[in-house]
């Protein structure tokens, strides 16, 4: 196995808000405070609506017995989060741009598939929760609920446009009122201690392991890996060992205060939950029955009043980073950028689509079961993002002197031996009764089972064991620029002289050089290369603006600038500003007057343009100079 996927050109995890917040303060405390809010981000996974859930289901029905499980669950979270943020500051790659580049394109592609599933499953607990916190507090029919909360994406786009500061003090603002709510509950609750401590006894069974497993995946979330990795980069870190141990050492703090919070939030609803329901034999079935319990069994109406608005902040604070995951997860395993309101749109109609069917076909009971499926699901999914991680963070060649040390080593693939053997007892579990029940489609379901779990357990074992076939493996070199992939020679060329070339950080880029380099070797051409930053930033500020997306564009650049410069072709670099890319490149084609225009193609049309834009076509249109398009990497071209 083997791959030579270019990491050099990649695009920062994030971009908009990549290395924004400066961290370079002289005090202890205002350095705390900058580096504080990427881990309250990260924790809002970890009390979202599908912890209520788990939480509700496993005191309600087993009392006590489950929080060693959240306690266990919590530990595991703050290791693996802890090496999440590690890579991200040392290697400046979130992991899922790490996976990209360390595995070969089929595995790469079978985990972004597994961890999009997963984002769905997160986004199903969302849309539900919210839905249910709405039908609670304005007694709004819950299908009518679900469909509403398609319009949170206005409220992503809205608070985007702030930045990560924003963002993260309304997030941090959500999370206070859910654990005062549920610290409130508690008060009047009052459980008893001894109880209480007794549930941090290791219990597990055939009967509460579903549960069990439920509340791991709930707790412990694979798209927050991908999501702590980026979100740490947002602040400027610095590139010397020192300031990066620096950093590692005020986000493990950060982590270890948000994390244990999010504990004392998850603890509080299984332990209202024992406490009220388990101890009166009532069996819940559903957040709403939990609700409606809470004023009579506590003598007050304010008991399901905070219930209410607690659950309503939790689904809202959960789709602010289900939104921030999504996008880390797209862009960095696949390397596109999708308009931010179209990739909310799309997650949320896959979320949206079953929790319709199901309330309309099974009632608003089977909301209840479809939330404790979809933490299942995120559980199963837990090994393809952990396994990785530790990996990642265990090679010394990528992490240098913050390579995990033997004794973190140990503690993490403890940790992953745990989930996957709960995984592989749970699986079994709910395979074994399909098969015995399929009737006359037993080798059907046998065999689809087969064909799913082989494929699975190949994924499993190629990443547990790539290290070692990667060190019989020869990388190959990972350069910005092959100038030598495309040769093209036109029949009857006419004269160049001056050559413009748009770049936009892709693939593509390769492709447009390479016939650029052509022409401008037999013509002795100068070379423009001409990029548009569209950032927030750079619209507002133009040349004035520096961000990290700007600083690597630069060097990008300046990178292909000296690779023309050894084959003896001439180059300028000019960068423009704007909005608007389309319009950018044909002002400067229609200033500067080249005798070509060479534009990189994706070789998408139809839907994928509204996707992706139509760059090419708004183009052609403004400029009255030959225009040469070459599609991707695949040195198809056509002159226009």
């Amino acid at each position: 196995m083997s791959h030579d996927r270019s990491t050099t050109a990649a695009t920062p995890s994030l971009m908009e808000v990549h290395s924004t917040v400066r961290t370079a303060h002289t005090t202890f405390w205002r350095r705390l405070f900058a580096f504080a809010g990427p881990a309250y981000l990260v924790s809002v996974g970890y009390m979202d609506p599908g912890n209520w859930a788990t939480d509700i289901g496993g005191g309600a029905r087993f009392g006590y017995e489950l929080l060693w499980v959240l306690v266990m669950a919590n530990l595991m979270a703050l290791l693996l989060q802890t090496l999440s943020a590690r890579l991200g500051i040392v290697t400046g790659r979130d992991l899922a741009q790490a996976c990209r580049d360390e595995y070969p394109a089929g595995i790469s592609y079978a985990l972004w598939f597994l961890c999009e599933l997963a984002i769905v499953a997160c986004d199903l607990a969302e849309v539900l929760g919210a839905a249910i916190g709405l039908q609670l507090l304005f007694h709004i029919p819950l299908l009518i609920g679900v469909l509403l909360t398609a319009a949170d994406t206005l409220l992503i786009l809205w608070f985007t446009r702030y930045g990560i500061r924003v963002i993260e003090a309304f997030v941090i603002v959500l999370i206070s009122m859910i654990g005062g709510c549920f610290i409130f509950e508690i008060f009047l609750a009052k459980p008893g201690v001894g109880e209480v401590l007794g549930g941090l006894k290791p219990h597990l069974t055939k009967e509460n392991l579903y549960l069990a497993v439920s509340i791991l995946g709930a707790t412990v979330m694979p798209h927050n890996l991908y999501l702590h990795s980026a979100l740490v980069q947002t602040r400027h870190i610095g590139a010397t060992a020192k300031e990066k141990r620096t950093a590692c050492r005020f986000n493990l703090f950060d982590s270890m205060v948000a994390l244990n919070a999010a504990l004392v939030v998850n603890a509080s609803i299984l332990i209202m939950s024992a406490a009220i329901f388990f101890k009166r034999g009532i069996v819940v079935d559903e957040i709403q029955q939990a609700h409606a319990l809470l004023s009579p069994l506590m003598g007050t109406a304010l008991a399901s009043v905070l219930f209410g608005a607690a659950l309503l902040c939790s689904g809202q604070s959960s789709t602010l980073t289900g939104t921030m995951a999504g996008q880390i997860v797209m862009e960095g395993f696949l390397r596109f950028k999708m308009q931010p309101w179209l990739r909310r749109l799309v997650t949320r109609f896959l979320a949206i689509t079953p929790a319709a069917l199901t309330i309309y076909y099974a009632g608003e009971k089977g909301t209840y079961s479809l939330l404790i499926l979809s933490q299942v699901v995120l559980s199963l999914q837990l090994p393809f993002a952990v396994i990785p991680l530790i990996n990642l963070t265990s090679d010394r060649k990528r992490m240098g002197e913050f390579a995990n040390k033997r004794i973190v080593q140990t503690l993490a693939w403890i940790i992953a031996i745990i989930i996957l053997a709960l995984n592989i007892w749970l699986a079994w579990t709910l395979i074994a009764p399909w098969i015995a029940n399929s009737g006359d489609y037993k080798p059907l379901v046998v065999g689809a089972l087969v064909l799913g779990l082989g494929g699975l357990a190949y994924i499993l074992v190629v990443i547990i064991c790539w290290p070692m076939f990667r060190r019989r493996a020869e990388h190959a070199g990972r350069v910005a620029l092959a100038v030598s992939a495309i040769r093209p020679t036109p029949t009857v060329p006419p004269r160049y002289s001056t050559i413009l070339v748009p770049l936009d950080h892709s693939d593509a880029d390769s492709a447009a050089l390479a016939n650029a380099v052509t022409l401008a070797k037999s013509h002795d051409a100068e070379v423009i290369l001409l990029h548009v930053e569209e950032g927030v930033a750079s619209r507002m500020y133009g040349s004035l603006a520096s961000t990290a997306e700007i600083t690597e564009g630069q060097d990008y650049f300046e990178e292909i600038a000296d690779g023309l410069l050894k084959e003896g072709v001439r180059a300028q670099i000019r960068v423009q500003y704007g909005s608007s890319p389309a319009r950018e490149i044909a002002r400067v084609a229609n200033e500067v007057q080249p005798d070509l225009l060479i534009m990189g193609s994706h070789g998408h049309k139809g839907l994928k343009d509204l996707i992706f834009g139509t760059t090419i076509n708004s183009v052609r249109h403004h400029v009255g100079i030959p225009i040469l398009i070459v599609r991707g990497n695949e040195g198809r071209a056509g002159t226009r």
